[in-house]
C-alpha cells in the first residue's frame, strides 16, 4: 500500500468535506445570529409557551427549548444554565428540555449538513421531531412527573417557589 497516496487522497477528501460543511454552516449561523438580533425566538417562545404545558413544562421552558432547537445543544445549554441560575427554570423543566434537545437539537444546521451528504430531510426532520416529542411527553407524564416541578435552581441551591 502506498501510504503517501493514501494520505494525499485522505487530505483531499477531508478538505472537500470541510469546504462543504463551511458552505452549509456559515450562512446558517449568519441567519441564526440575525434572528437572535431581531429577537425572533423571544417572540416565538411566547407563542409556543402554552404548548409547554402538554409536556408538563412551565412556559419559561419555551425560550431555552427554541434556542436549543435552532442554535444547537451547546448554546441551548448555556441559556438553560443561565435560566436555572436566575431561578426562572424548574429542575423538571431543565430535565425535560434536555430530554427533547438530546434528540432534536440544531435542527436547521444538522438537516442542512445531512442534506449536503444526500440524506432526505422529509425523513430526518419529522422523525427527529416525533421522537423528541414522544420521549419528552413520556418522561414528563410518566413516573418522572413526581420530580418536584415547583423547585427552582438558584446559585446551585434549590428553593421552593
Amino acid at each position: 500500500m502506498d501510504w503517501t497516496s493514501f494520505a494525499h487522497d485522505a487530505a483531499r477528501g477531508s478538505a472537500a468535506n470541510l469546504l462543504i460543511m463551511a458552505a452549509v454552516i456559515i450562512p446558517i449561523m449568519i441567519l441564526l445570529e440575525a434572528a437572535r438580533d431581531m429577537k425572533l425566538l423571544d417572540r416565538y417562545s411566547k407563542k409556543v409557551a402554552p404548548v409547554m404545558k402538554v409536556f408538563g413544562m412551565s412556559s419559561e421552558a419555551a425560550y431555552p427549548l427554541l434556542v436549543g432547537i435552532f442554535f444547537g445543544i451547546g448554546y441551548g445549554a448555556g441559556v438553560i444554565i443561565e435560566a436555572a441560575r436566575s431561578g426562572r427554570l424548574a429542575l423538571k423543566d431543565m430535565v425535560l428540555v434536555f430530554s427533547f434537545l438530546s434528540v432534536c437539537h440544531a435542527l436547521i444546521e444538522d438537516t442542512a449538513l445531512f442534506l449536503a451528504l444526500g440524506a432526505n430531510p422529509v425523513v430526518i426532520v419529522p422523525g427527529r421531531l416525533v421522537l423528541a416529542v414522544a420521549i419528552t411527553y413520556m418522561i414528563g407524564r410518566g413516573k418522572f412527573s413526581a420530580l418536584p416541578g415547583r423547585k427552582r435552581m438558584s446559585g446551585g441551591t434549590r428553593h421552593a417557589d
